[in-house]
């Protein structure tokens, strides 16, 4: 059934409420679909990667990757749940009703939002290895980093109910017709967002890695100044600080690629546009959620031991007895 202006509607049953579906090309909306159900798709494959490489490696169960663990779950959640509804609810009709809307709606929100919080854990983590190394193996600690991680999570979800309160007892009260799932945040709540959820973590991460930077560049100046009049000083040298310069190089490229996907969202924010289904703000979005697709990547070119993991896990290896306790480092 189609209405009198040609245009097809979500539910023809429902003539005078039914949404209108979108009137693009159909080669146009085949081609937009396979490209960002690719995307979803790397991005899910990727942090399933992540996922079972430190899971399973005992070796790898140290603090830094703790962390680096539960944020691949937050962008592996952003690949198998937010980005298949956003696209669906920006290219198509939503057919799945309002609570599932609901629910769509509450993990947008919690799950960006705990990977902000890892991105912080993650900071202040290497903040102690390289500004007080002494100290890292007594204050980081296993146990520590799962609480930390918990608390996280747990902050994360109470956060985001305070924007869906409302959708709670009444969902799909916003919609202006049946075949939406609209997510609709008053302007004080879009700027305690803004700034709890941005500026306050961005202020942060970018203080503590200035903080690393500083100490990284004094360390490897003094390093080198130390190389022609002690020759022994090559090999007292230990490998950790090598490495923990080398984490904190990576954390600076995770950070900088953070905010590149993050700022786009939060300027849209800032700037006062509505949060609608423009085809700009539909493009910052995609750019956020590209953040989860990248971080892996981001891995794979710094850390070594997640191309081992992966190469034994892509070879099945990982079905071996004991292989859990392979050298990974």
């Amino acid at each position: 059934m189609e209405t009198q202006d040609g245009a097809e509607l979500c539910f023809p049953q429902l003539f005078n409420t039914s949404c209108r579906k979108l009137t693009s090309p159909w080669f146009e909306v085949m081609l937009i679909h396979i490209f960002l159900y690719s995307i979803s798709l790397l991005t899910v494959a990727l942090n399933l990667l992540v996922i079972l490489s430190v899971s399973h490696f005992r070796q790898l169960h140290t603090p830094t990757n703790i962390l680096l663990l539960s944020l691949a779950v937050s962008d592996l959640l952003v690949g198998l749940v937010v980005m298949p509804g956003e696209i669906l609810r920006r290219t198509s009709c939503w057919f799945l009703g309002d609570f599932v809307c609901f629910l769509y709606n509450i993990l947008s929100a919690i799950i960006p939002a705990s990977s902000i919080g890892d991105i912080v854990l993650i900071s202040v983590d290497r903040y102690v290895a390289i500004c007080d190394p002494l100290h890292y193996n007594t204050r980081i600690t296993v146990n520590r980093v799962k609480l930390c991680v918990c608390l996280c999570w747990l902050c994360s979800v109470s956060y985001s109910f305070l924007y869906v309160k409302e959708d709670l007892t009444q969902p799909g009260r916003y919609k202006s017709c049946y075949g939406e799932c609209v997510f609709v945040i008053d302007n004080i709540s879009v700027n305690i967002d803004l700034v709890l959820n941005f500026i306050v973590p961005v202020i942060v991460i970018i203080a503590l890695y200035l903080r690393v930077f500083a100490v990284a560049v004094s360390q490897a100046r003094a390093m080198r100044s130390h190389v022609t009049a002690v020759t022994l000083q090559l090999s007292v040298t230990p490998k950790a600080k090598k490495s923990e310069l080398k984490a904190a190089r990576t954390l600076g490229v995770l950070v900088v690629v953070f905010l590149m996907c993050f700022c786009p969202y939060y300027s849209v924010s800032l700037a006062g546009d509505s949060l609608g289904n423009s085809s700009a703000v539909s493009y910052v979005i995609f750019v956020l959620f590209c953040n989860s697709c990248l971080n892996p990547v981001i891995y794979a070119f710094f850390y070594p031991w997640f191309r081992k993991a992966v190469k034994l896990i892509v070879t099945l290896q990982i079905l071996q007895p004991g292989s859990c306790e392979t050298n990974m480092l």
